[in-house]
């Protein structure tokens, strides 16, 4: 089985598959203090209830957008899985697409793997837009390559961003408050992070698909978008997987097997 990691700036997910299908994700807080003995019994425990054991795992990908958690987490391969991980990256690791930007290193590994997973998975051109701590649009060519995009704070952030500003502006729960108008305070502030949200993604995906001047499937992954799951017509497909498949994908083409 694959042990596949994906190490976001907020939150790190862990999958595990098969070779025919995932048996499980978690999602735990990213923190790069974190020894691989602190990952090894919770991911044990939460392993457990899938009915699955470290020792059932053979290999292990990451892909990571935070440096300083990876070599805990490359430690958690080797110790409990007893495996040398493969990481997004690195020389040598093939990920079979043109990055076709001006400074091809600057390409986030996230951003990439969901370029890899969206292309495998629903064809190009296609317009992927990850909803976490950044916000972004990247775009897969009809030839699976990954031609740049968009990046902007996320949604939490400009929420965490505009209580911090204004000292009587409360945490609010990002939701639909069923309303455009806001009559109080957290009325308001739900109704401009949710549909000020939801008419940017879609005035930016706009944008997108008339410069690029083709048909363009538009993707949504990451925390965020299952928020909007069901109410956001210009979104084709909604899929949380997407990094993880990206990932598994990335895996086979280096002649991962399971």
């Amino acid at each position: 089985m694959l042990l596949a990691i994906d190490v976001g700036n907020t939150n790190t997910k862990f999958a595990i598959h098969d070779g025919k299908e995932w048996r499980g994700q978690w999602r735990s807080s990213t923190d790069s203090r974190r020894t691989a003995d602190e990952y090894a019994p919770w991911l044990a425990q939460a392993m457990a209830f899938s009915s699955l054991r470290f020792a059932d795992i053979t290999a292990c990908i990451i892909s990571t957008v935070v440096p300083q958690a990876l070599f805990n987490l490359r430690n958690l391969s080797r110790r409990y899985v007893n495996a040398e991980p493969m990481v997004i990256g690195e020389d040598g690791l093939k990920l079979g697409i043109e990055v076709r930007i001006d400074k091809p290193s600057e390409a986030g590994a996230d951003r990439l793997v969901n370029a890899v997973g969206a292309y495998i998975s629903y064809g190009g051109p296609a317009i992927v837009v990850d909803s976490g701590t950044a916000t972004t649009f990247d775009i897969v060519a009809e030839d699976g390559a990954f031609e740049g995009g968009i990046i902007l704070p996320g949604i939490n952030l400009s929420l965490q961003a505009l209580h911090d500003a204004a000292a009587r502006l409360p945490r609010v729960e990002i939701r639909d408050p069923g309303c455009v108008i806001g009559k109080d305070t957290v009325q308001a502030m739900q109704s401009g992070i949710y549909w000020g949200s939801m008419d940017m993604i879609a005035g930016l995906i706009g944008r997108i698909r008339a410069e690029y001047g083709k048909p363009m499937k538009a993707i949504a992954t990451g925390g965020v978008a299952s928020l909007f799951e069901g109410a956001f017509p210009i979104i084709d497909v909604f899929d949380q997987d997407l990094t993880s498949k990206g990932l598994l994908e990335v895996f086979r083409r280096n002649g991962g097997a399971l």
